[in-house]
């Protein structure tokens, strides 16, 4: 969940393969629901944090290295070059019926295309992970010492030579698009009392986590496939906020005019945030990022255990990326 504000200066060229390149293998580090002494601040790496800590029953040095606000996994996407692209963060899929304004700058069709981008980039993440936690156990279920220690922190982005880190990598990269999701859309928030149109977009209300992050499911199926039931999903009056970073095609919008924004219209990445402002906007946010995170991780549990049945591995796989000490703590 990201507040990010950039300096104007800033004017960085990716192009759109970037961005599926990015997704598709293990990765370096951009910030987003982030807290931190940088050039921007995004829900926010402390509220990244927060959720991520009460939707995971880790033991302490494994949560935190996935959830620390300034170098957990859940937050790397928040740095370095990752932060500028849209895609990551659930940005540019903004869009407003012509019921609210007249020729608004996006179809709908066109903010489906950025937030399906989204998803995507999440849905190659799962699929990392998983072939990643191959490495966590011996091909007769017993732990590697070698590759599930933490003594030693994992540095994002780098070849760690530990399946744990590597996973845990995956994860937090993924999941941090589904987290900001929640802030960064008006999927569970309400519009402010008054005329809905570019500065307050109507609000859905929903309580539900979203059908169209089903990402495991969507990561056994067809690239095709999944992208059509995730669009037939997408309620018409869905949007997230424009934001000047680069969207799915490479293209970096300079200012959002007539758009829908992220930092004045939409987004609830601190409690302070304008948006958050309406009623228990802000709570509702972190509310469904956590269920959102949970169920994320359940899925990922359910996945590990049906792709490696064999002598239990999947399980053991479980056992050792929730415990500090698995060689120990999964006999």
């Amino acid at each position: 969940m990201s507040y990010r504000v950039l300096p104007r200066s800033v004017r960085v060229v990716f192009p759109a393969a970037v961005v599926i390149a990015l997704a598709a293998v293990p990765p370096a580090p951009a910030l987003a629901f982030t807290g931190g002494n940088h050039e921007t601040v995004t829900f926010t790496g402390g509220n990244h944090e927060t959720v991520t800590r009460a939707a995971l029953p880790w033991e302490p040095a494994t949560l935190s290295a996935m959830a620390g606000a300034r170098d957990g996994a859940i937050n790397a996407d928040d740095h370095g070059g990752y932060f500028l692209l849209g895609p990551l963060h659930c940005d540019n899929a903004d869009y407003l019926a012509a019921r609210h304004v007249q020729d608004y700058p996006r179809s709908r069709d066109e903010a489906t295309t950025e937030l399906l981008a989204c998803i995507r980039s999440s849905v190659a993440r799962f699929r990392n992970a998983i072939r990643a936690a191959d490495g966590l156990v011996d091909a007769h279920g017993k732990v590697r010492a070698d590759q599930s220690d933490l003594s030693s922190p994992c540095i994002w982005e780098k070849a760690s030579g530990r399946a744990k880190c590597d996973v845990l990598e995956q994860l937090g990269r993924g999941w941090h698009s589904v987290q900001d999701f929640y802030s960064h859309s008006n999927w569970s928030d309400r519009a402010a009392p008054g005329a809905v149109g570019l500065s307050n977009p109507p609000g859905l209300a929903r309580a539900d986590v979203a059908p169209f992050l089903d990402i495991r499911r969507y990561s056994t199926m067809k690239d095709a496939d999944w992208t059509r039931d995730a669009r037939a999903r997408m309620p018409v009056d869905l949007t997230t906020g424009c934001y000047p970073d680069f969207d799915s095609t490479g293209v970096k919008s300079e200012d959002c005019a007539g758009r829908v924004t992220h930092n004045r219209a939409l987004n609830k990445d601190t409690a302070a945030s304008l948006r958050s402002k309406t009623g228990d906007n802000f709570n509702r946010a972190v509310s469904g990022a956590t269920a959102e995170t949970t169920r994320q991780w359940n899925d990922f549990k359910a996945e590990l255990v049906r792709t490696y049945p064999d002598d239990r591995r999947g399980e053991q796989m479980v056992c050792a990326l929730v415990h500090d000490d698995p060689v120990s703590s999964c006999p």
